[in-house]
């Protein structure tokens, strides 16, 4: 059976890249805070980035500020997206940087939004109200989930580095590891995978020892401060996958975005041959 990393690897192999190109419309960025020039700037990224991305990640919370006319140019973008991928013959999966996290009922709704209304093939969750929680959108094995495990943001400290005590164990561990043991029970689709900042490398190589084989979302390369090398030789799995980077800044604003997201594959490529030999 087909599923979310199933196609996410072949992918990953058809463009030889790990990069996954973010679409976030800031205001700041648009000839005008409209819905229209949100469409505008990610449908020029969408074409001159696509045969290097493995993914594209848009951002909800940016389409979502222009209201009912944001979310139509969220979908348009998805759509363009898949005309794409048929245009290169390779289906380009969309994640949906949403961070979704309710109840069984309304998780359902999310789901059905994400997967079904707007046609993302995966979104980013918030595991914390519990498996329930998370179940409505593995219903869908085709579709994935990134479950945020260690955020790239400062305050991730706050919560996410918490020890807890698991049922039945007598050992403590922080809590995002917990996080990544419990992704990888509720992996038996093959379509979780684990939302992992560049930002803490070293905490990154304890959950890539934890979980050997789930896919990381790794946000936090570039503007944020993260290190592309330091995360790659942190994260990778032992096959040289496993791992998605996300630029969004990097790219967009970047005086040719198509060079951009070239020299940064071609740059991970090389990392990647530095640390095979």
């Amino acid at each position: 059976m087909e599923t979310f990393f199933t196609f996410l690897e072949k992918r990953v192999d058809d463009c030889s890249s790990l990069l996954c190109v973010g679409l976030d419309p800031h205001s700041s960025e648009l000839k005008s805070p409209s819905p229209a020039s949100a469409l505008d700037f990610c449908l020029n990224l969408v074409k001159q980035t696509a045969p290097y991305a493995a993914a594209f990640k848009p951002n909800a919370a940016f389409f979502e500020v222009f209201g009912a006319e944001g979310w139509t140019a969220l979908k348009q973008v998805i759509e363009a997206i898949d005309e794409e991928s048929k245009r290169q013959g390779s289906l380009i999966p969309v994640i949906l940087d949403a961070k979704r996290g309710d109840i069984a009922s309304t998780a359902e709704a999310y789901a059905k939004s994400a997967f079904g209304t707007l046609g993302a093939h995966c979104i980013t969750l918030s595991p914390y109200l519990g498996k329930d929680s998370i179940d409505p959108f593995l219903n869908y094995p085709e579709r994935g989930v990134f479950l945020l495990c260690k955020t790239s943001n400062a305050g991730s400290m706050d919560l996410q580095n918490l020890l807890v005590m698991p049922m039945g164990s007598d050992m403590p561990m922080p809590l995002y590891i917990y996080v990544a043991k419990l992704a990888e029970q509720w992996n038996e689709k093959n379509n979780v995978g684990l939302v992992v900042g560049a930002t803490h490398p070293q905490i990154m190589e304890m959950i890539r020892a934890a979980v050997p084989d789930l896919w990381f979302l790794t946000p936090g390369v570039g503007a944020q401060g993260g290190d592309l090398e330091i995360a790659l030789k942190s994260g990778l799995r032992a096959d040289g996958k496993g791992m998605l980077i996300p630029i969004s800044r990097g790219i967009s604003r970047a005086e040719n975005p198509k060079l951009a997201a070239a020299e940064i594959r071609d740059h991970i490529l090389h990392i990647k041959r530095e640390l095979n030999r």
